[in-house]
């Protein structure tokens, strides 16, 4: 099981997409992988055919132990036998113990020697102690612990239920032999909140006597039949319960800010020539062009320029990139994501506009793929269209640059020495000290300002 995305410790195959039996290539679509964040691609890595599928469809497991075989052509199922004996007894204990039904026996696998000494099995990334399960019809393997009468959900979908305080137990699952899926919470209600107990119910309440506390100017009545539940109502607070997301967020930001050397960069740009640009182009153009869209090209456009800027840290080198891959921070109901376009340099307004478009969708739906994720020297975070004037934002490692756009506002301004009224909007750049300068950052700053005050120079 890869850790498809940042932090993530436990995964579930949502879909297998390639039947045992079935030859894969290398980058073919192997298994939709689901976690607390999203749904992603796994990504054959090796020629073959897949063999054995040891997690089935809707198992939790840890990253890091086998799903299944991929075996090359002509190895027999000795040696992937010989080979499980190995790989899957050696890693039982990491493994989630309600993932395999506890009454499956492991088969039994020959000695080392019965194998061949030069066998090229590989085994494709998955969970530890969960038993080797042979395809059934259609491809699905039945779900281990289906006899032991646990309810199984995927990570994705506990969460859902958690935050919006729904009873599983209440839904019946339409996924494969009766996994619960995120379609089936879509028409369940959330369970009703227990009511208070009557202040004139049967059972006396023991008097407290508080202790140091200020003398109560309300009649003595009104407290008769007061129970803790109603005072604990009355504190003024719902504790909810952190999602293995939004703990993910918070690690990585943490260290971001305590082991990351940010410094900031602020500017104000004029924006009236991209604002009548915009309107020109959409008055024609069939697909609407946002002014994010410009920020994003404009951002590429001022890496091109200064190169020094378009580098990440290593623990050897400082990495320099040819190419401008941005990452789009994009909000979801679960938290912040940041899928990452590639190669911006080259795109059109057009181009950004519909990629990033596609990026938020999935991203929102939690359908990103795993390289979607990853990668990326910069990123772009706007608050604009929420009213923001400026902010400061935080960096996401290894990335050195992220750019915090406030909103387009008229304000005062002065040309040629006389006070007019313009639209203009604050950017404040944050940058990794440890390979960005000062004077590099400041060049940088000055050629988006020129880019977006002049935007034709970044579309021809």
């Amino acid at each position: 099981m890869p850790e498809v995305l940042a932090n993530a410790a436990e995964a579930a195959i949502q879909t297998w997409l390639v039947q045992v039996g079935e030859t894969v290539a290398i980058g073919q679509p192997l298994a939709e992988i689901e976690t607390e964040k999203a749904v992603v691609e796994y990504r054959a890595e090796t020629d073959g055919v897949l063999a054995r599928v040891i997690v089935p469809e809707g198992v939790p497991v840890e990253v890091g132990v086998p799903i299944g075989v991929i075996a090359a052509v002509g190895e027999a199922e000795a040696d992937i036998d010989a080979l499980l004996a190995g790989e899957v007894p050696e890693r039982a204990g990491a493994a989630n113990p309600d993932s395999a039904n506890p009454n499956s026996a492991t088969p039994q696998a020959p000695t080392p020697d019965t194998a061949s000494p030069d066998t090229a099995t590989r085994v494709a990334a998955a969970p530890a102690g969960v038993v080797p399960v042979e395809s059934a019809p259609g491809g699905q393997a039945p779900l281990a612990a289906a006899t032991g009468g646990r309810q199984f959900a995927s990570p994705l979908v506990r969460r859902i239920a958690r935050e919006r305080a729904l009873d599983l137990s209440r839904v019946v699952g339409s996924g494969p032999n009766g996994r619960i899926v995120r379609r089936d919470l879509d028409n369940l209600q959330p369970a009703p909140a227990p009511v208070a107990a009557a202040a004139t119910g049967p059972e006396p309440v023991t008097p407290v006597t508080p202790v140091a506390s200020p003398p109560v100017s309300a009649p003595a009545a009104s407290t008769v039949g007061v129970t803790a539940a109603s005072a604990v109502d009355a504190s003024g607070f719902t504790d909810v319960p952190h999602t293995g997301m939004r703990r993910a967020i918070a690690r990585r930001l943490t260290e971001s800010k305590s082991t990351v050397p940010h410094f900031y960069i602020t500017a104000d740009c004029r924006v009236e020539r991209l604002l009548a640009l915009r309107s020109e182009i959409n008055a024609t153009s069939p697909r609407k062009i946002s002014v994010n869209d410009f920020i994003v090209k404009a951002v590429a456009v001022a890496l091109v320029r200064v190169p020094a800027a378009n580098v990440i840290w290593t623990e050897t080198a400082t990495r320099r990139f040819e190419h401008v891959d941005l990452s789009v921070a994009v909000s979801t109901e679960t938290g912040l994501l940041t899928p990452v376009l590639r190669g911006v340099e080259g795109l059109t307004l057009t181009n950004i506009s519909e990629r990033v478009a596609d990026l938020a969708g999935r991203a929102r739906q939690g359908k990103l793929r795993q390289q979607e994720l990853e990668g990326g020297s910069f990123a772009v975070s706007n608050l604009g269209m929420f009213g923001v004037d400026q902010f400061s934002a935080i960096l996401n490692p290894p990335q050195s640059g992220i750019l915090a756009v406030g909103a387009a506002k008229q304000r005062p301004v002065v040309d040629s020495g006389q006070l007019s009224v313009g639209t203009a909007m604050t950017v404040t750049l944050s940058a990794d000290h440890r390979v960005v300068d000062g004077a590099v950052a400041a060049e940088w700053m000055a050629q988006f300002v020129a880019c977006i005050e002049n935007p034709l120079s970044i579309i021809i």
